[in-house]
């Protein structure tokens, strides 16, 4: 929901005098923490992103099944994990919290083995001063946690930052190597109940969507099944592009029925589908764009 209409929800909380918060220890959370801390001592925040072990867009439940009873856990969330869905999702809840787009579709997601080392694995001129993006990293050692990558051009600074191992700059890699989300939910609630401090909420207007993207051939008539199933996968986009576009939010897609053929690995959108009769969420984006965009 966050990813889908959150911008609208922390509208309206704003309006209501309440906070509108994700939590402390998912991803999302984690980098912000991590960014506020990068900009206290005086860096500009340009990039941020999760670190990912395994991704595969092309999984389904039927692929996870076994891991998912091993580890007591139910097939399409497993599935949603590996198959780029969580990812997408979480990395447009903190590209809207930042004001961050992305690079491009899907973003780089470099494999690197190290997350120290993730600079070297971008596009030269994927992170650039008053400019940022989300993004994420595949195999990178501690594989677990949130990154951020600061810029700083004073000089001063630069001397004492190299001096304190963190490299030559202007680029500066920041990680933290774990999040505990199961247990870091109270923290979020104190922090929004004693200190009216929301851990990450949108920034304002939407930044970027997490996009359907077709995981197999799809034939007129089919019904789309969500999130974590066998017609669709994730990649995040900018948000005005994906409006441009007409791309479809993963976060809309479950029971939408086929209208066009749409092949493998294409985006998915409003005009290739007939959505379901009456759904809040549909009513919901419709008035987040009116709100923020006309």
């Amino acid at each position: 929901m966050d990813a889908t209409v959150g911008p609208l929800l922390k509208h309206y909380a704003d309006k209501q005098g309440v906070i509108y918060s994700n939590t402390d220890g998912d991803e999302p959370g984690v980098a912000n923490n991590l960014a506020r801390y990068v900009s206290s001592i005086g860096l500009e925040v340009v990039g941020a992103g999760n670190l990912k072990g395994f991704y595969d867009v092309h999984r389904t439940p039927d692929t996870q099944k076994a891991f998912a009873e091993a580890n007591n856990q139910k097939p399409h969330m497993m599935t949603s994990f590996v198959d780029g869905t969580k990812l997408s999702m979480e990395l447009a809840t903190l590209a809207n919290g930042l004001g961050f787009g992305v690079g491009k579709r899907g973003m780089y997601g470099p494999a690197c083995d190290d997350v120290r080392t993730c600079l070297e694995h971008f596009p030269t001129d994927a992170f650039k001063p008053g400019e940022g993006i989300v993004d994420f990293l595949l195999g990178a050692a501690p594989c677990t946690g949130a990154f951020v990558i600061g810029h700083c051009d004073q000089e001063l600074k630069q001397d004492y930052l190299k001096y304190l191992k963190m490299g030559d700059g202007p680029f500066y890699v920041f990680y933290t190597p774990f999040h505990l989300p199961q247990l870091d939910i109270p923290v979020t609630v104190s922090r929004a109940v004693l200190c009216n401090d929301a851990t990450i909420a949108p920034k304002g207007k939407p930044y970027a969507e997490a996009a359907a993207i077709a995981k197999r051939d799809l034939k007129v008539g089919e019904s789309l099944d969500g999130i974590g199933g066998y017609t669709a996968y994730t990649l995040i986009e900018n948000f005005e592009t994906s409006l441009e576009e007409k791309l479809l939010p993963m976060g809309l897609s479950a029971d939408c029925k086929l209208i066009r053929d749409v092949a493998i690995d294409t985006a998915i959108t409003y005009d290739d589908v007939e959505l379901p009769k009456d759904r809040l969420i549909d009513q919901l984006r419709a008035e987040m764009i009116t709100t923020f965009f006309k």
